[in-house]
């Protein structure tokens, strides 16, 4: 602090002695010893204090950051979930109003030639209605409703159990 080495502190003790005498000299060291103390503590709980306020900037500086960051999330988190409402509205909107007739011209007319192109029986995949311009054979409509009816048709009930598996789960006494 003082920047005091052992020479000058040699020279202090040595016209202390001369000044104040034997006598004195031990108390005069303590009385100096006491307010070199003290003033070391008042410099450490200066020194305490500052930090503190300075920890104490750093908390608030954090908190406020967090906050900001907080913020900007949950106005991200809101403006995604009004987005999403108005894409879910819109979906729903677009469902109740049904399908839309094809539009005029080009995709149009590529739609309608789809549409109107003729499926074969023979090579229209299994579960697939072929189209009604073609009628069925007998065949395959007595095929098309035994489909339908397994389909649709109530599962059975499970067999009971055997009385040999019933005998292993009921507790013995």
């Amino acid at each position: 602090m003082f920047d005091v080495g052992f020479s000058e502190l040699l020279v202090i003790a040595v016209v202390a002695l001369l000044v104040l005498g034997p006598e004195r000299l031990p108390k005069a060291a303590r009385f100096a010893g006491l307010w070199v103390r003290r003033a070391r503590a008042q410099w450490n709980s200066v020194k305490a204090e500052f930090e503190h306020d300075l920890a104490d900037e750093d908390l608030k500086r954090s908190l406020r950051e967090t906050q900001d960051a907080l913020r900007d999330a949950h106005a991200s988190l809101r403006n995604a979930g009004s987005g999403l409402e108005r894409e879910m509205h819109e979906a729903r909107e677009s469902v109740m109003r049904g399908p839309q007739p094809p539009a005029a011209g080009a995709a149009g007319a590529a739609g309608a030639a789809i549409a109107t192109t003729p499926v074969l029986v023979e090579h229209a995949p299994a579960g697939v209605a072929p189209s009604s311009e073609q009628p069925l054979s007998a065949a395959e409509e007595a095929e098309r409703e035994r489909e339908e009816q397994t389909m649709h048709a109530p599962m059975e009930d499970p067999p009971p159990p055997d009385d040999a598996d019933i005998d292993d789960e009921v507790p013995q006494r």
